[in-house]
C-alpha cells in the first residue's frame, strides 16, 4: 500500500456523505488502503458501512441527522477530510435536464437546487465546524470538499440548456466560496473546495454517456483516485475555488 493523501496528518480522519453512490464508495475503497487514515466513515441515508467504514445515517428531509452523523464521526477527533459526494442530474421523477426555457419548471428547479445547493451546504454547515484547525503556528490541514460540476460554471456556459443543474452547480460554488472566506478566519491550515469528477460511468451519467468522447467516461474508481491526488496537491491558497480531475482550476 501507499500513501494517498501525504500531506495530512499520519493518521488523518475522513468523512464521506453519499457513501453508497459511486465516487463516493470508491473514495471510501480508495482511503482503505492508504495506511495514513486512522479513521473512515461512510455517511448515507441507508447508514449502512461501505468498504469496511462504519455507517452514519443522515436524510436532508432530517435537518439534524446531517449534524448528528458528523458530530459522531468526530467523537474521537476532528474530521482532516470531509467530502460530500452528492447530487442529482436526473431521476425517474422530476428532475430532467432542459433543452429549452420552454421546460422550465418551478417543481424541477426546486429539486434540483435541494438536492445540489442546499444538501452539500448543509453537510458544509455540520463539517465545517468539525474540521481539524491544529494549534498555534502549525496549523493542520483540513479539507471540506464538494462534487460540483463543469456546467456550473457561468463564463465556461457556451452550449445553454440544463438550466436546473447548471444554476444549482454555481449556487453551489457560491456556497464554498463564501464558506471558505469564513473558514479562513478559523483554521488557516483548512480548505474548502469543489471538485468536478468528469463523466463518471454511474446513474447519473448513464442516459447522456452516448455523447461522450472515446476516453473521457471515467471509472469510478479512476475519477475518485484522481479527485484525492488533487485534494493532496492543495494549499490553502487554493480555498473557495473548483477544480478538476486533471487538478485544473474550473472558471468561475
Amino acid at each position: 500500500m501507499t500513501d494517498l493523501l501525504s500531506s495530512f496528518p499520519a493518521g488523518y480522519r475522513a468523512v464521506v456523505f453519499g457513501a453508497t453512490g459511486a465516487i463516493g464508495g470508491a473514495m471510501l475503497q480508495a482511503l482503505a488502503e492508504d495506511p495514513r487514515c486512522g479513521a473512515r466513515f461512510a455517511a448515507s441515508r441507508s447508514g449502512r458501512d461501505v468498504a469496511g467504514a462504519p455507517g452514519l445515517a443522515f436524510d436532508l428531509d432530517e435537518d439534524g441527522s446531517i449534524d448528528a452523523a458528523m458530530k459522531a464521526a468526530c467523537a474521537d477527533g476532528p474530521a482532516h477530510l470531509v467530502v460530500a459526494a452528492t447530487g442529482a442530474l436526473h431521476s425517474q421523477g422530476s428532475l430532467e435536464p432542459e433543452k429549452t426555457w420552454r421546460h422550465l419548471d418551478a417543481g424541477r428547479l426546486a429539486d434540483a437546487f435541494r438536492v445540489n445547493a442546499i444538501l452539500p451546504a448543509l453537510i458544509a454547515r455540520a463539517a465545517l465546524t468539525h474540521l481539524a484547525r491544529g494549534s498555534g503556528e502549525a496549523p493542520e490541514k483540513a479539507v471540506f470538499a464538494a462534487l460540483s460540476a463543469r456546467v456550473g460554471s457561468i463564463s465556461d456556459n457556451r452550449l445553454g440548456g440544463w438550466h436546473a443543474y447548471r444554476a444549482s452547480k454555481a449556487a453551489l460554488n457560491q456556497i464554498i466560496r463564501t464558506c471558505s472566506i469564513e473558514l479562513a478566519r478559523k483554521a488557516p491550515g483548512a480548505l474548502c473546495i469543489g471538485l468536478h469528477p468528469g463523466t463518471v460511468d454511474s446513474p447519473l451519467s448513464a442516459p447522456f454517456q452516448r455523447n461522450v468522447p472515446e476516453g473521457k467516461l471515467f471509472t469510478p474508481d479512476y475519477s475518485a483516485r484522481r479527485l484525492l491526488s488533487v485534494i493532496d496537491g492543495l494549499g490553502p491558497e487554493h480555498s473557495g475555488r473548483v477544480f478538476d480531475w486533471a487538478g485544473a482550476e474550473v472558471p468561475a
